[in-house]
Parts: structure tokens; sequence; C-alpha cells
């Protein structure tokens, strides 16, 4: 796969909401000394593959593999054991997963993938699912003296969902990942309180809600495109 080939796919307004995160993102970490290489590395990274998740290409969730490694490793040494083990656990596989359902569901010769509709049986049984899980994390990241367990126990519910979604090829998951970030910010935010190395962290999830909010616009832009061309 030839990386650079795959932002030709972008349109003029998409290139740019990349170009304009991934400069906040840059500037965030120069600012203020830097949060490490690997931060800024991992940050960068997300910021990438929201807009081309967001573009429905299966690229995009190659490159959230590659972030939810970067993000696990960094989380660990913050102590921010729920975001380790959700993404690296949880967020990494299903992405994974995620890249053999959507180059399995193409829409027909394109780089798109089809957009599947999601029932009310599928929907209720994610964020049903979730809840044990979410659950079974609460007491565990307890015991291991997690930071912020209230905010970092949130965190898993709205990335299992999330990424449930995502998988599922739902516009929702735009929705899903844009809770999951105001979470983010505010978890990143605290830290930051007694480490200004983490404050690029906080405007990188500011930059990750606002691919997130286009990608279920996008996303729904997509459906409706998709339906129209079946129906005629």
């Amino acid at each position: 796969m030839k990386i650079f080939s795959q932002f030709r796919e972008l349109s003029r307004g998409e290139l740019a909401l990349w170009l304009f995160s991934a400069g906040v993102t840059a500037a965030a970490y120069i600012l203020s000394g830097g949060g490490g290489t690997m931060a800024l590395i991992s940050s960068l990274t997300g910021v990438t593959a929201l807009i081309f998740v967001a573009k429905g290409m299966v690229f995009g969730q190659i490159l959230t593999v590659v972030f939810s490694v970067l993000y696990g490793v960094i989380s660990c040494w913050e102590h921010y054991y729920g975001e380790m083990i959700t993404y690296l656990g949880m967020t990494a596989p299903i992405a994974a997963a995620a890249v053999i359902s959507w180059a399995k569901h193409p829409y027909r010769d394109t780089k798109q993938v089809e957009v599947a509709r999601l029932t009310w049986k599928k929907l209720l049984l994610l964020y049903g699912a979730g809840l044990p899980v979410t659950l079974g994390f609460y007491f565990m990241l307890k015991a291991l003296g997690n930071a912020q367990l209230m905010f970092s126990t949130l965190s898993v519910y709205t990335s299992f969902t999330a990424a449930g979604l995502t998988f599922l090829r739902s516009p929702l998951y735009g929705l899903g990942y844009a809770a999951n970030d105001i979470v983010l910010i505010i978890l990143w935010w605290t830290a930051s309180a007694g480490d200004i190395s983490n404050a690029p962290m906080v405007c990188c999830f500011a930059m990750f809600l606002a691919n997130d909010v286009y990608g279920f616009v996008n996303w729904r832009r997509i459906e409706r495109g998709q339906l129209s061309e079946v129906r005629g």
C-alpha cells in the first residue's frame, strides 16, 4: 500500500482539516516544551487515522491500530492503566478486526467502505455488553490504583461502544468517539494540572473531537449517497 497515494483520496476540505489538526497538535507540543517524541508521533498518527476513518477508508483503521499501541504505552507511563488496557487490549484488536471487516465490505469498486444499517437489536446488544465489561474494568483499575478512576472507567465504556460501532460500519461511530474524546480531554486536562508536558494531549483530543464530529457528518452523507445509488 502506497501511503502517499491515500492522501489523493481526500477532498480539499478534508486535507485542510487534517493539516489544521496536525498543525495545532504539533504546535501544542512545541509551545509546551514537548511531551516526548512518542507522544507527538502518537498524536499525529491519531489525527491522520481519523480523517481517513471519516472518509470510510480501510487505511484509517490500519493507522488506528498503530495509534492505539502508541497511546497505550504513553498511558502506562502516566499510570492511566484504564487507557492502557482499553487501547491495547480492546481498541487495537477491534480496529484490527475492523480492518478485515471493512476490507471485505468495500462499496462497489471504490476504497470507500459500505455503510451498514444498524438495527436497534444490535445497538442495544452493544451498549448492554459494554456495562459488564466496564464494571469488570472498574474493579480491576481500582485494584491497580489507577489515576482518575471514574473518568478512566467512563473512558472504557465510551471506547468500547465507539469501537464496536466502527466495526459495525455505522455512522454513529463518530458520536461514540466524540463522547470518548470529551472524557479524554477532561482526563488529560487533569493530568496537565500537575505536569504541563501533558497539555499537548488536551489539544490532541480536542482535534480528535473535531474530526470525529466531521466523521459522523460525512458518514451520514456517504450513507445517503450509497442508498440513493442503490435505489436509483
